[in-house]
């Protein structure tokens, strides 16, 4: 499996943005429509509760469609570059803890949290035509609405502490799990803005540099 990326350090965490195949953002969003529509399905997957997101669905993928979709391998495979290219080692075990759904729609948003396991990703397998303005009377700032805000640090001179990301169908990125990150709310559409995240556990002596 081939996989597009872009490694994006300069200091601080490491985050790779890789492309989701065509075939298995199709597969996703497919299922994901049938899930949505099944309701003993949805009670048994909802992850809602579990998560700090004021939105209108979470629920995790089930394990068979996960291998069968090629999701699976693909996220393997992300993880083994993202490692590589910044650790300078390769993985010998790749854990997929949870790979989960979130349906937003306007006004909801995510707030400033991190996940567990070692390394976890957000990408987006929706996104509504347009998210949205600033008021009138902000025009000069840059609207954010419905963004992916990675955070690290503080705001410090030539330091930014944040990284804005502007959702496009099939972007897809890994981080480290201790990277604080929040999703701004959008409006102004019935649209939904539908993203897809994972946590996963590697090698214990990569991930943990203090134990060198």
């Amino acid at each position: 499996m081939e996989i597009k990326y872009q490694n994006l350090r300069v200091l601080g965490p490491a985050i790779l943005k890789v492309k989701i195949p065509d075939e298995i953002l199709n597969k996703l969003n497919d299922y994901i429509d049938k899930i949505i529509n099944d309701d003993s399905k949805l009670k048994k997957l909802n992850y809602g509760e579990a998560l700090v997101g004021d939105v209108t669905q979470e629920f995790l993928l089930e394990v068979e469609f996960v291998k069968s979709s090629g999701w699976l391998e693909f996220l393997g495979n992300s993880c083994k570059i993202y490692t590589e290219l910044n650790e300078g080692k390769k993985i010998s075990k790749f854990n997929l803890l949870k790979t989960w759904v979130v349906r937003q729609f306007q006004n909801e948003y995510n707030p400033t949290h991190w996940h567990g396991g070692h390394i976890s990703g957000a990408g987006f397998l929706k996104v509504p035509q347009s998210l949205g303005q600033s008021t009138q009377q902000k025009k000069s700032k840059k609207y954010r609405g419905g963004n992916l805000q990675l955070i690290h640090g503080a705001r410090m001179f030539t330091c930014p502490s944040t990284f804005n990301i502007t959702p496009e169908v099939g972007d897809f990125y890994l981080f480290p799990n201790y990277l604080m990150h929040t999703v701004f709310p959008f409006k102004g559409t019935e649209e939904e803005r539908r993203s897809i995240s994972f946590n996963a556990s590697i090698d214990e002596d990569i991930y943990n540099v203090y134990g060198k």
